[in-house]
């Protein structure tokens, strides 16, 4: 059995969630010891797609007239696509459309979280759909007391400032503009908003938002990766996301794999792995969000990070591995995969 793992543009994608799942799926196979290729000239029995291109529809055209095994990875719908880009909520329902005809053309479904499931089961795709979370790589994401130093040094903290982070795309579902909102409420904090979006992809009050209309407490230091935001991650007071719509969040998995405390809207999408003042604190509004930071910043409110980290262990890329392989075997065989089963597993 061998899969070729395609990500159409990669270079641009290498920076979002998208991206991450694909370096995550490389080591998960790796692990498991399932042999893989990204270079589509090569041979393979199983194409597992994780864009929407121009390049995608043909790979998957491709491999049905080949006889190949085609499992899409259902990273995007139409309700994460809105509120996001310039024009998003105008074409969400064709959007919508072109996901399910992409979809629809595949053998197997895979999707992140039984949240996600329901929506795509709502469009009416008749595939097998199977539940497999994204991962995480614990090993990155251990506490460093040297990354930690390299993330104060590099935004010039003080031992005593108490610093809330979140990780995200400059997008409203992402919840940015009430993570400014809180940030005005509580000007005794520094908070920091890692990520990037192209200025000209969104919309106007967020450019400006992000360019500078924004309280003096607030840092948009844009995409950083390696060890100033794994240190960023550990050594934070507090990760605050508050996002509106998710098919999993990446983001989430890798602060609880740092053991860091975590603050998330109370959606939907994280039914059946996040427990409310178990492994994380939720909230709805933007006054009780503003009450639960301090409290838990202050340490008013238990440690919650040790939950945390158990819950990322759960998801960890060896046992995404092992689900990978369960979903490709089963795909080579022609049957339906137990998403039951999986989801146990994870």
């Amino acid at each position: 059995m061998k899969v070729l793992l395609y990500l159409e543009g990669e270079r641009m994608l290498e920076k979002s969630g998208i991206g991450r799942a694909f370096e995550h799926q490389k080591k998960a196979l790796t692990c498991a010891g399932v042999d893989y290729t990204v270079d589509a000239s090569d041979e393979y029995d199983i194409l597992h797609i994780n864009t929407y291109g121009f390049k995608s529809r043909q790979m998957i055209r491709r491999a049905k007239k080949n006889g190949k095994k085609v499992v899409y990875h259902a990273h995007s719908n139409a309700e994460d696509f809105r509120n996001s880009f310039i024009g998003s909520n105008q074409v969400a329902s064709l959007y919508k459309k072109y996901l399910i005809y992409l979809y629809s053309r595949s053998d197997h479904l895979i999707t992140p979280t039984t949240y996600a499931k329901k929506i795509l089961e709502s469009y009416g795709i008749q595939r097998p759909i199977s539940v497999v979370s994204n991962g995480i790589d614990l090993e990155k994401y251990q506490v460093s007391k040297e990354k930690e130093a390299k993330f104060r040094t590099f935004f010039q903290l003080r031992p005593d400032q108490k610093v809330i982070i979140s990780v995200g795309l400059y997008f409203y579902r992402k919840g940015i503009t009430d993570f400014i909102e809180v940030a005005k409420q509580l000007p005794q904090y520094t908070f920091i908003w890692f990520g990037y979006t192209p200025m000209y992809t969104i919309p106007k009050d967020i450019r400006a938002i992000v360019k500078g209309d924004h309280p003096d407490n607030v840092i948009f230091p844009g995409y950083i990766k390696g060890e100033i935001i794994e240190g960023a991650y550990s050594n934070a007071d507090l990760f605050f996301f508050p996002s509106y719509e998710e098919t999993e969040g990446i983001v989430v998995l890798e602060a609880l794999a740092s053991h860091q405390n975590v603050l998330v809207r109370d959606i939907p999408v994280y039914e059946g792995w996040l427990e409310k003042d178990k492994n994380a604190y939720m909230g709805t509004t933007n006054a009780e969000f503003c009450q639960k930071i301090a409290d838990i910043v202050e340490k008013k409110l238990p440690d919650l990070t040790q939950a945390g980290y158990e819950t990322a262990q759960s998801k960890s890329i060896q046992q995404i591995g092992t689900e990978l392989k369960k979903v490709y075997e089963t795909v080579l065989k022609g049957h339906a995969v137990d998403s039951r089963s999986l989801e146990g597993m994870s």
